[in-house]
């Protein structure tokens, strides 16, 4: 396996120990630690209620995050959807690859490589990737704003690696 170091600027706070890159402060957890909480709230409330939870709570932080990227490296348009998957990709949360997009159309198709949350469950007949859908549309839906357009959208999973006869993720957006 080859490696190498991040390629995202790192900043550590000297008096608070906050850790920020670009623009947002971070936090860095193991893996295990990020899915086995996530879990856990699962088996409480039910995949399909905590996926209801967690498409509104991602769909406004990617909101928040593509606004203050964007501003901070000067970007708009597709190159900020471009810059989020990249930034996803490079935090472990797999790798996300864009198949298609068109921000005017408010559509988009995210291929989804070595999830992270596939890698802690495996195989288990249903997709486990669901975080994710809300962020998409949060994007999305943030760069049409920029460009004063009111058009809103919606993401699902078409499918996981998690589930049979599929190694990877597909994601699509659509105009509401």
């Amino acid at each position: 396996m080859a490696t190498h170091a991040p390629e995202m600027p790192i900043q550590v706070d000297d008096e608070t120990g906050v850790w920020t890159t670009d623009a947002l402060p971070m936090l860095y957890v193991p893996r295990h630690f990020f899915v086995n909480n996530h879990r856990g709230i699962e088996e409480v409330l039910g995949a399909d209620k905590y996926a209801e939870i967690l498409y509104k709570a991602g769909y406004k932080s990617a909101w928040h995050w593509c606004e203050k990227e964007a501003e901070c490296h000067g970007l708009e348009g597709a190159a900020v959807f471009e810059h989020y998957m990249k930034r996803l990709s490079q935090r472990g949360w797999g790798l996300f690859e864009i198949q298609k997009l068109d921000i005017d159309a408010g559509y988009a198709e995210v291929k989804l490589k070595h999830s992270a949350f596939v890698y802690v469950y495996g195989k288990v007949g249903r997709k486990v990737d669901y975080m994710f859908t809300g962020w998409f549309s949060g994007a999305i839906d943030q760069i049409l704003s920029a460009k004063g357009s009111s058009l809103r959208t919606v993401t699902v999973q078409e499918y996981g690696g998690s589930e049979e006869g599929h190694d990877d993720g597909l994601f699509v957006t659509r105009p509401l």
